[in-house]
């Protein structure tokens, strides 16, 4: 069977929903995935993992089923089923159908389910905690950012949405979000530097690792400014399919940022009451990491 791509939600916050069920498959683990044909439910992407999957429940029939994980699937023209790191094809590749696998316990439910309609319910306090970190995630790297561009010799040719040399997209070694804070971590290495990006001390600027102390304070104030400022944030999107590709925006005061995004994020600001990071140079100066945690309202 033919499965088309998932309709999903969670751009617009929505965390419950019912849809029919499209089909029922076991994976090599033994847990069972469901496909809906829409869903509230946000799935870890397999291309750049950095916020978990929501949890919730499922319910058929009067049984609620734990839903315990939330991967991406996608389902080939000639039949293939393929999960996460397993999907042979790049993520949006049209000749695919790209699916939300809700996954529950080993035996949950069969292929009777097919067609029958099931209640989605996404834990919304584990939602919205995740929403707040990458939130958060995303409000760090453009401080951290502005507060970092006097290090900059020369323009690296790429700017962020506030017009800052954008040393976040340019040094990206990682970046991963739990309940608690997003942990973003920098490699400061020789292309980084070759674009420009001074770690040494000069006539105006004292070394990095001497500067992370304020050039954490900079930040952090920054932050809370845009936390007082009570910014409003969306999520738009050209359509509900989960491979659309959607965009973060904030309102913020020095102006509109947008970047691209597929996570799930506050509606606004003000849902914060702090949101402070943590800067650590590694001793070698190669990495740079930022621990940033939310403190919702």
């Amino acid at each position: 069977m033919s499965l088309p791509t998932t309709h999903v939600s969670f751009p617009a916050g929505e965390v419950t929903g019912e849809s029919p069920v499209l089909a029922v498959h076991a994976l090599p683990d033994g847990r069972t995935a469901v496909v809906t044909a829409a869903t509230p439910f946000h799935p870890v992407d397999h291309t750049w993992p950095d916020q978990p999957a929501d949890h919730g429940t499922l319910t058929l029939d009067g049984t609620a089923h734990p839903v315990l994980d939330c991967l991406t699937g996608a389902h080939g023209p000639d039949g293939a089923f393929a999960v996460g790191a397993d999907i042979p094809v790049r993520r949006g590749d049209e000749d695919w159908a790209w699916l939300v696998l809700h996954v529950l316990p080993a035996g949950a439910l069969g292929p009777e389910a097919v067609g029958r309609t099931a209640r989605l319910a996404v834990d919304a306090d584990r939602r919205a905690a995740l929403s707040a970190s990458h939130t958060g995630c995303h409000l760090l790297a453009l401080a951290l950012n502005a507060a970092l561009a006097p290090r900059w010799r020369k323009d690296p040719g790429r700017a962020d949405a506030l017009g800052h040399p954008d040393f976040d997209s340019l040094a990206m070694d990682g970046s991963v979000m739990d309940t608690a804070a997003s942990t973003d971590t920098y490699r400061i290495g020789k292309s980084l530097k070759k674009k420009g990006f001074t770690t040494e001390a000069t006539d105006t600027l004292p070394a990095l690792a001497d500067a992370l102390p304020a050039l954490a304070a900079e930040v952090n104030a920054r932050l809370a400014a845009w936390v007082a400022a009570d910014a409003p944030v969306r999520i738009d999107t050209p359509g509900p399919e989960l491979t659309a590709r959607r965009r973060w925006h904030a309102d913020l005061p020095e102006g509109p940022a947008a970047l691209a995004c597929g996570g799930t994020h506050l509606h606004h600001l003000g849902e914060l009451a702090a949101l402070r990071t943590e800067l650590a140079l590694s001793p070698d100066g190669t990495e740079l990491t930022a621990v940033t945690t939310p403190v919702r309202a």
